[in-house]
């Protein structure tokens, strides 16, 4: 299904990347994940980073179509956050890499969850995000915190 960008919708050409605003936000993750993404996948999203990062409190999230068709989200913020990931790993990272983190392991745990419709997509999603991100300038620190 292809999904109308609006005339606000931006660009990120560094990263083969496209915000995702209004209606798009909706669509284009309806068109990935139906109702499972309001239900269990966003709010799974929220409590890993709410984990995560003791600093997060909640806000706006810009939503990121990758290139490729993938799709992650992350906290609207410009001060990084101090991230102690579940694996044993602390440090800083940008809102931006810590939406992939928390995007990587929300996937990672509903790929064995749910049905199996779902869990395929949430291991697909899991594979085109950590794909993508391995150009992304904060990878070190993300593959820190999710391996």
């Amino acid at each position: 299904m292809e999904i109308p960008m609006t005339t606000t919708d931006k660009t990120d050409e560094t990263l083969g990347r496209t915000e995702l605003v209004e209606d798009a936000r909706a669509a284009f993750t309806g068109s990935l994940f139906g109702p499972y993404f309001p239900l269990r996948l966003e709010p799974a999203i929220y409590a890993t980073t709410d984990r995560m990062a003791p600093a997060y409190t909640g806000g706006f999230w810009r939503f990121w179509r990758l290139a490729d068709g993938g799709f992650y989200m992350a906290p609207d913020a410009e001060e990084p956050y101090e991230v102690h990931s579940m694996n044993g790993w602390s440090g800083q990272l940008s809102a931006d890499a810590l939406g992939i983190v928390s995007c990587l392991t929300a996937y990672s745990h509903l790929s064995f969850r749910g049905p199996e419709s779902v869990a395929r997509t949430c291991a697909e999603h899991y594979h085109r995000l950590r794909h993508w991100m391995m150009e992304h300038p904060e990878v070190e620190g993300v593959l820190r915190a999710t391996d």
